[in-house]
């Protein structure tokens, strides 16, 4: 690469693209890498402020700052992600399909650490939607040595620093508990909450028991959704800590291991999360499931439609960005919730 006069610049090659910016209009590429300039092309390059341009010059040391932008998309992406051209030394990575994206933060920091160059995420364990973008790479000078782009190979590791995990087809059942919904004092209304928020991940709901509180029963009904095919199993109501809520020790009497009873998420402090012994998540949901419109069970769902294990730690990390604002508006999940 060599610096020259814009005037003097006819039969060069470009090594990068040339950028017009006007204002509520455009910002494109008026000229793209590789464009063998003409004589025409030059008030136009005049116009744009580039009295000087940066010409190609072929040094086998360096690399083109697109060739370099495509080996940090390389180190990023799994299959479950397409590339954009490069533009300007910068790729994106967009999601193929609906699923949790994932970040090795403490690789990622390695990376990000090199000089010139740089790979900007979304959080990890973030739910996306297929067509969302995940990440974007870029190299900061035109030009950049391939002893440093080996080095940022080399700190990577083989493994992609990225994961898009789709979610899978899934089968739940619904335990509703406590007496007031079973002799029919009140109307049920958390089963109309759970339904929806399961149908966003297209899970088959395989029906609902509600149940009194009876923790053999509540047990009995939690076994029987799951000899029936469920993959996993809801519970609500009954979670607190009041003498008829039964729910936390009807889950234990099925032999499943308990995570956590509680977690550091507002609302969503008194969610009890337990594993049978071949995996399948049961969940106890507090009320506030049933009137926040987002809670604890948004942050875990993603996980568990992902088949990714949720374990006490990863609980206790969600207590930074645990705290739910309760937005008039809720744009969830690009907000802070969860983060």
């Amino acid at each position: 690469m060599k610096l020259m006069k814009t005037t003097e610049a006819v039969g060069q090659v470009l090594c990068h693209d040339m950028t017009q910016i006007i204002p509520d209009v455009t910002k494109d590429a008026v000229f793209r890498k590789g464009h063998i300039v003409r004589e025409e092309d030059i008030p136009v390059l005049l116009s744009i402020g580039k009295d000087h341009i940066y010409v190609w010059e072929k040094d086998d040391t360096k690399y083109h700052e697109d060739e370099a932008a495509d080996i940090l998309r390389g180190i990023c992406q799994n299959e479950y992600m397409r590339a954009t051209d490069p533009k300007e030394g910068k790729i994106e990575l967009i999601a193929e399909s609906d699923g949790l994206f994932q970040v090795d933060e403490e690789r990622l920091l390695k990376v990000n650490s090199l000089p010139e160059m740089m790979i900007a995420t979304r959080r990890t364990n973030f739910p996306v939607k297929k067509g969302d973008k995940l990440a974007g790479t870029r190299v900061i000078p035109l030009v950049i040595e391939k002893e440093k782009m080996k080095e940022a190979k080399k700190v990577a590791g083989s493994e992609p620093l990225l994961k898009l995990l789709p979610y899978k087809n899934k089968k739940a059942g619904i335990v509703t508990t406590g007496n007031e919904v079973f002799y029919g004092r009140i109307e049920d209304k958390f089963g109309p909450v759970i339904r929806e928020k399961l149908q966003e991940f297209g899970v088959e709901v395989l029906g609902q028991k509600i149940i009194g509180d009876n923790p053999d029963k509540i047990t009995e009904a939690i076994q029987e959704w799951l000899d029936q095919g469920a993959d996993f199993v809801v519970c609500t109501g009954g979670m607190s800590v009041d003498p008829d809520d039964t729910t936390p020790s009807a889950i234990k009497q099925t032999g499943a291991e308990v995570v956590s009873y509680g977690a550091p998420v507002l609302p969503g402090a008194m969610f009890l999360l337990a594993y049978t012994k071949d995996g399948k998540p049961i969940m106890g949901l507090p009320g506030c499931v049933m009137y926040a419109k987002r809670t604890i069970f948004d942050l875990v769902l993603p996980r568990v439609m992902a088949d990714v294990p949720v374990t006490k730690a990863d609980l206790a990390k969600m207590g930074a960005g645990g705290l739910c604002l309760n937005c008039p508006t809720c744009i969830f999940p690009n907000c802070g919730f969860g983060k």
